[in-house]
């Protein structure tokens, strides 16, 4: 039957690398792992007697650059398995996106920079004289590259939690290019829109600090569900983590007060 386009445009977009120097492409033998790995989760094993089972699990101990499978085309295996289960196109998405993301982040903790003194010596003045000039300096120099990490991190989480999200719930993300949400609820200005579903437009965030990253975009956030409703749509928040704070209060009450949800936890 073939591959759909649709189909097609989806297993490109999902084993490109994107636009990061860090990003990583999917080869074929990896497009193969992940292929026997939905096929095992999906209980199809039987239709496909060329995949050598056992296979490595997805989250286990085995290094990541090592959970593939040589000498097999993962295309016609996908093209049969999406004959027998409608949803495996969304699955391989899913799934690879996942996958990138911890390839990615891989590289990241390999190649992230040590901190200069530039960068951390001012610090050293809050906590001088509580250690030794040299404690203090490691000290400074290796907190500086953990937060670093742990900021990156984050960052990645969240890149790679929203389209999950979105595909996993049957909705489409949306760039601000393509975009029917408007700013101002008319044209020719649109918004990035996480996942839209029908009449229903949704800010998946991971979660909302205290801490605003400046006033101007603190200020777009708040208009994004008043140009939901003015564009006809319902905005929906859902932020995983519940933790309280004036803001995630305050993003909630916007979302309610143009006519949405919000969902919390």
């Amino acid at each position: 039957m073939g591959l759909t386009k649709s189909q097609q445009i989806l297993i490109t977009k999902a084993r490109n690398p994107g636009g990061s120097e860090l990003g990583v492409f999917l080869d074929e033998a990896t497009c193969a792992y992940l292929t026997a790995v939905i096929i095992s989760d999906l209980g199809v094993i039987q239709h496909f007697p060329e995949i050598p089972y056992p296979i490595a699990p997805f989250f286990g101990s085995q290094k990541l650059n090592e959970l593939r499978i040589d000498g097999l085309d993962f295309l016609p295996l996908l093209e049969r398995l999406f004959t027998i289960h409608n949803d495996a196109d969304t699955y391989f998405y899913c799934l690879a996106t996942l996958h990138k993301a911890r390839l990615k982040y891989e590289r990241i903790v390999q190649l992230q920079a040590i901190p200069t003194i530039d960068q951390v010596g001012p610090r050293g003045l809050l906590q001088y004289g509580a250690l030794s000039p040299k404690s203090l300096a490691a000290l400074l120099f290796w907190r500086k590259w953990m937060f670093d990490i742990d900021n990156r991190a984050g960052q990645e989480t969240g890149y790679v939690f929203e389209p999950i999200i979105a595909y996993a719930i049957g909705g489409i993300p949306y760039s601000a290019k393509r975009s029917p949400v408007q700013r101002g609820g008319v044209g020719p200005l649109g918004r990035q829109v996480d996942c839209i579903i029908g009449n229903r437009a949704y800010e998946i965030k991971i979660r909302v600090t205290i801490a605003a990253s400046g006033q101007g975009r603190w200020g777009q956030e708040l208009e994004f569900p008043k140009d939901c409703q003015a564009s006809g749509f319902t905005p929906v928040l859902v932020v995983l983590d519940p933790t309280a704070n004036v803001k995630l209060d305050e993003l909630s009450q916007a979302f309610i007060t143009a006519g949405g949800e919000g969902h919390i936890g």
